[in-house]
């Protein structure tokens, strides 16, 4: 009997949003499946995506080869380009698009003599100001990647800052300055990833690249119209092993940081922060056992959490848990956590995962 943790992956949620994204964006859209798909599975959500999907997104040579060996064919964007002039055969090889971001990128690509003709994503730094091109250089360094002879098409890019902040204005402010230097640069353009696709349809351009929505995950504080439909991919499930009568004035787990105030049913859970789930949630924190909406009480340990079953007097050994999923969303935990449903998916380890199609 394996331990009961485990990561149930619904590839149908998964398609129904990147439909969605499609959709609201118009357009071609990129699926972004870097970081193993946001802890997901990159080759089996690719894999998933692969009759529909106009291409794929990762963030470096690494995690392209590893999609290209599953029989991945469609386009695929390194989103970090190359990190050396030893990379661009495999490149060759395996015909992937690069973004291009910084000076040394472009004079690797230069100085790179061959008949394969590369596609290009050239990066503007707007406003994010971590990679890309200063606007003010931009437009240059369009013209000398498409006088490269080794180059067939340049995709002109940029990145927002705060797209999941509907009430700023920084969104607006990159893309004005993105259109202006691209006004005359006679190219197709991306700017959106899921917020911006969800969020700021004034963004909306040739290509999408989308991430976070695939997995059903709402980039926003609140929930927008856009992102009712959404539909949660993971579900990460476990069971109760133990439970326990105990009397007011018990302390539950390390540091005694709960105290049972009356009479009180635990539950003890198959998963802790060493399998991803956040140690630093408080009491309170929900989730849904034996068919309804209970809470956990004291501290995540390692490998086990205890929740409340005091009101939940159907749930014994072996009943359901989920931890996050189709009924408690991973946005509560991780506001709870203090973090973004990002990291919590991307750490989730030690679980077994089933993807059903």
């Amino acid at each position: 009997m394996a331990r009961p943790l485990v990561a149930h992956i619904n590839l149908s949620a998964l398609r129904h949003n990147y439909r969605l994204a499609r959709q609201l964006h118009g357009g071609r859209a990129l699926a972004v499946v870097k970081a193993n798909a946001y802890g997901h599975g990159a080759v089996p959500c690719a894999q998933a995506l692969s009759a529909e999907a106009d291409g794929f997104a990762v963030a470096c040579i690494e995690e392209a080869l590893q999609l290209r060996q599953a029989g991945i064919t469609a386009p695929i964007l390194l989103l970090e380009g190359i990190f050396s002039a030893d990379e661009l055969p495999l490149v060759v090889a395996h015909d992937l698009w690069l973004v291009v971001h910084h000076e040394l990128q472009y004079q690797w690509l230069a100085a790179y003599h061959t008949d394969y003709r590369f596609t290009v994503w050239l990066k503007m730094n707007s406003g994010m100001n971590r990679v890309g091109f200063f606007p003010a250089d931009y437009a240059e360094k369009y013209h000398q990647l498409t006088a490269l002879p080794q180059v067939k098409k340049v995709v002109l890019m940029t990145h927002f800052a705060r797209a999941d902040e509907p009430d700023s204005s920084a969104s607006a402010e990159q893309l004005a300055r993105f259109h202006h230097i691209c006004a005359e640069l006679p190219a197709e353009r991306s700017a959106c990833n899921s917020a911006a696709v969800l969020g700021v349809p004034a963004a909306h351009g040739d290509w999408a690249r989308p991430g976070i929505m695939l997995y059903g995950s709402n980039p926003f504080e609140q929930a927008l119209e856009t992102t009712a439909a959404l539909q949660p991919v993971m579900s990460l499930r476990s069971e109760v092993i133990a439970v326990r009568e105990l009397p007011a004035g018990e302390p539950i787990g390390y540091g005694a940081r709960f105290v049972t105030e009356a009479p009180t049913r635990v539950g003890v859970v198959a998963c802790g922060y060493a399998d991803g789930y956040p140690r630093v949630v408080p009491t309170g924190t929900p989730v849904w056992v034996a068919g309804q909406r209970g809470r956990i009480i004291g501290r995540v340990s390692m490998d086990m959490l205890t929740i409340d079953l005091t009101a939940v007097p159907q749930a014994q050994v072996g009943s359901a848990v989920e931890l996050w999923g189709e009924q408690i969303n991973i946005n509560e935990i991780a506001a709870a956590a203090g973090t973004i449903s990002y990291e919590l998916l991307c750490n989730v380890k030690r679980a077994r995962f089933v993807w059903q199609a």
